[in-house]
């Protein structure tokens, strides 16, 4: 068979695409950036999807084009790249659509990019004479951490240009690892990409409360007043906890779950398949549930990180981390009995080189179970008998780290048909050196010199349903208390539930103090017992939305943060929430926003649920040095989509390796152990 619409390019797909953009472009010179599925028009594929889940799909059945999306740059005589996408048919080798898209956008970073800025620094007498007047104490080193420019200025030439974060890494240890984020510098560099030079130093105001937004009061010695702070086991002054003893996860009969088809997972009632690409990483496609559909696609879309520092040139500081770089190729490789416990099934991406020569990226996807605690329970306290079940998930991971930050992103499903999309935020938080014995109101010193600054991290989740299939509504129903009313409400305690279609594209919000609750429904499949149309409903995290100020250019170009939700129409192709071109973009084109202004008609239609939420952080000195995660959930519930609990049927079965404590182990006097 072959391969189905949603797998992920093979490296021979990739290849192959690869080949048939050099041959499009004889004699240029190609610096090629990505390489990924390109998933085809979905009613192409809703006719494919028809046939496989009535068992009538035949090697001679028809099926979509297996289409790569190819973006390259191609170097002209005076060395400035020009950005191409071009969309190539990998079966027949043709090139099927191209684009040369304007210089008004850029490109997504790639890592190779981040390279030439070291290297570029290295070389630069102009950096290097900047980090002399730093005069660094003996023992050590420069470190260059590569960043985007973030928005450009208005006044500013609309040019290609990377930024570096500085600090000293102290080599005493003779360890790699030691953490060099403990030693922030105050100066960055500023590289034009297409010259690969250095063009300008941004020397960074070091001051506190009082100070100015572009004072210099740091000391020549800028790193005397700081102080080590590892994290890796190694290093850490008492070393590691001595008590903790072995927790394992076991599982002697092996998974419940079943995968095949190379990505197709079967566990539990559930049956979806999963990809991957180099921007959303994890992609999840056509869920369903004992037969019945549920959605489409599901994918994280974007996420931004705005810095809350108002020093230049920290107004720029702002990272989206899907659409600048690609959350997938930052995608971690996962280790075995680290980053997922059990009994594990990886799957692995395919990456390229500049030259597009394709490589295996393992392990970027784990799949397992997990326990999380009780499922349901019932008493009968006539006769003391006590039905339990757990709650057993299954969790689709990815990981990404971003210079000093991690991001896990999971999906997990659990027996009782729902799904839960789930964001932990660690690893370290972004920081400037500040003079000894200051504090600022931008953020927080959590070590000698360390100034953590205050940022948010906001995320949008895309959520493609099919409720029962592919004609839904949106509605959002809240709890309202009603008056006294002699007649309705003499004793005052009812409450009325109201609830409101989304008959247009639009962007709404979070309610806590009504209950805000979005349901997608079918509203032409009622449920028999209650008589209400069959649907899944969640209730959106009522987290800050983007603090900065409205017209500011961190706000223009994350118009996404507006609203905790957004209502459209499907489009093929619409998939990042920040639109396309998120790098140095001073406005958001073509994202949910854009969508949402179309005013399109979303009811008993195909819809997209856009989901916005995050975290405002005002970093805590418990954040240092490595922050524990900070965790965040969209829960997706059935509602009105089944006659019953669906997970009744769940086994209640003892778990017979669980055992009590003994004496000797835990609960001896003090100094008898």
């Amino acid at each position: 068979m072959a391969p189905h619409p949603f797998s992920t390019l093979s490296i021979e797909e990739t290849r192959s695409a690869r080949d048939v953009i050099l041959a499009s472009h004889t004699g240029a010179v190609v610096d090629f950036r990505e390489i990924f599925l390109q998933e085809p028009a979905k009613e192409e594929v809703k006719k494919y999807l028809n046939l496989e889940h009535s068992a009538r799909l035949s090697p001679t059945s028809p099926r979509p084009p297996r289409l790569a999306k190819c973006q390259y740059d191609i170097i002209g005589s005076d060395r400035v790249p020009e950005y191409h996408e071009s969309i190539v048919d990998v079966e027949s080798k043709k090139r099927v659509k191209h684009e040369v898209i304007g210089k008004e956008h850029q490109a997504g970073l790639t890592l190779w990019e981040f390279d030439t800025l070291v290297k570029t620094c290295k070389a630069s007498p102009l950096f290097q004479e900047a980090v002399a007047e730093l005069k660094l104490p003996e023992g050590f080193e420069l470190v260059v951490e590569p960043w985007p420019y973030g928005g450009m200025d208005l006044e500013h030439e609309n040019k290609r240009y990377f930024q570096g974060l500085c600090f000293a890494q102290d080599t005493r240890s003779k360890n790699a690892d030691s953490n060099f984020y403990a030693y922030p510098l105050p100066l960055i560099p500023i590289m034009d990409a297409h010259k690969k030079e250095i063009v300008r130093i941004d020397k960074l105001a070091t001051g506190g409360k009082g100070d100015g937004l572009s004072e210099k009061t740091h000391a020549e010695r800028i790193i005397d007043h700081c102080q080590t702070s590892d994290y890796v086991p190694e290093l850490l002054e008492n070393g590691t906890r001595k008590d903790l003893k072995v927790l394992n996860v076991l599982q002697p009969d092996g998974p419940s779950f079943k995968v095949t088809n190379e990505n197709l997972i079967e566990w539990q009632k559930w049956r979806f398949r999963v990809s991957f690409n180099p921007r959303e990483g994890a992609v999840i496609h056509d869920v369903h549930y004992d037969g019945r559909s549920i959605l489409y696609r599901l994918s994280i879309s974007e996420m931004t990180v705005p810095y809350a520092d108002p020093r230049p040139p920290f107004h720029r500081k702002q990272a989206f981390d899907f659409g600048d770089g690609g959350a997938g190729n930052c995608a971690n490789n996962l280790s075995l009995g680290c980053d997922c416990l059990g009994v594990i099934k990886y799957f692995d991406g395919v990456v390229i080189s500049s030259d597009g020569e394709p490589e295996n990226h393992p392990n970027v996807i784990c799949l397992h179970e997990q326990d999380n605690g009780i499922g349901w329970k019932h008493t009968n306290w006539r006769t003391g008998r006590a039905v339990v079940t757990r709650n057993r998930e299954l969790v689709v991971q990815f990981i990404i780290t971003l210079a000093n930050y991690e991001y896990v992103f999971a999906y997990k499903f659990d027996q009782a048909g729902g799904i839960t999309i789930e964001t932990r935020a660690t690893g370290i938080v972004s920081v400037v050196n500040i003079d000894p014995g200051k504090t600022s109101n931008y953020g927080n010193v959590v070590s000698g010199g360390v100034l953590a600054q205050n940022h948010q991290h906001i995320f949008c989740a895309r959520i493609d349903p099919a409720i029962d299939g592919h004609n839904n509504t949106v509605l959002h129903e809240e709890s309202h208390t009603m008056p006294w009313d002699q007649a309705t409400n003499p004793h005052g305690n009812l409450y009325e539930v109201r609830k409101t279609t989304v008959h247009r594209s639009a962007g709404l919000d979070a309610a806590p103090q009504h209950n805000r609750t979005f349901k997608i429904i079918n509203p032409n499949k009622t449920n028999p017992v209650s008589g209400n149309p069959v649907g899944y409903k969640f209730v959106p995290p009522p987290t800050q939305k983007l603090l900065a100020s409205p017209g500011s250019i961190q706000a223009q170009r994350a118009l996404f943060t507006q609203h905790h939700v957004w209502v459209t129409k499907y489009k093929d192709n619409e998939l990042y929430a920040g639109g396309r071109f998120t790098l140095q973009s001073q406005l958001e084109v073509d994202g949910v926003s854009d969508a949402a202004k179309r005013n399109d008609p979303v009811t008993n239609g195909d819809v997209v649920i856009w989901s916005v939420f995050g975290l405002t952080h005002n970093p805590r000195v418990e954040d240092w040095p490595v922050m524990p995660a900070d965790i965040f959930q969209v829960n997706l519930r059935p509602s009105d989509f089944f006659t019953a609990n669906p997970s009744i049927d769940v086994p209640s079965t003892k778990n017979l390796s669980s055992q009590l404590v003994t004496n000797d182990s835990c609960c001896a006097e003090p100094g008898k152990l």
